[in-house]
């Protein structure tokens, strides 16, 4: 697995185009992919959309990162860092960006490489 971070807008998507040569027809938006995409997908951007959709239709998350790298382990994720900026007043929004960092947290452990995109230069920050 590979896990691609950094703040919104910054280039991730397209560096991890460039980086990986991964066409757009095999990029899947997880705003709006079904759960078991993940677990077949060759990548997936907004991966931290996709959390919140599981969060907001009360999808198993437990586990998630061991699942993922029996069933996906090549999977390439992008998403945006969250735990920067103002604490959320709302709660499920506060649970949102908790979640959504705990998770990715758990997955950078697993991950061969994670990688943080700003002004659309890549910083490796884990090299397994």
């Amino acid at each position: 697995m590979k896990l691609i971070i950094g703040g919104a807008f910054q280039g991730k998507k397209e560096y991890a185009k460039q980086q990986f040569q991964i066409s757009q027809e095999k990029m899947l938006d997880g705003a709006e992919a079904s759960y078991e995409a993940l677990f077949q997908c060759t990548c997936m951007f907004h991966f931290h959309e996709w959390v919140k959709r599981g969060l907001q239709e009360n999808w198993n998350l437990e586990h998630l990162g061991e699942r993922l790298a029996l069933e996906n382990p090549q999977v390439i994720l992008i998403t945006n860092e969250l735990g920067y900026g103002v604490v959320p007043v709302d709660a499920f929004d506060r649970k949102y960006r908790e979640t959504t960092g705990r998770i990715c947290t758990d997955l950078a452990a697993r991950c061969s490489q994670v990688i943080r995109v700003s002004c659309g230069l890549g910083m490796v920050i884990q090299d397994a």
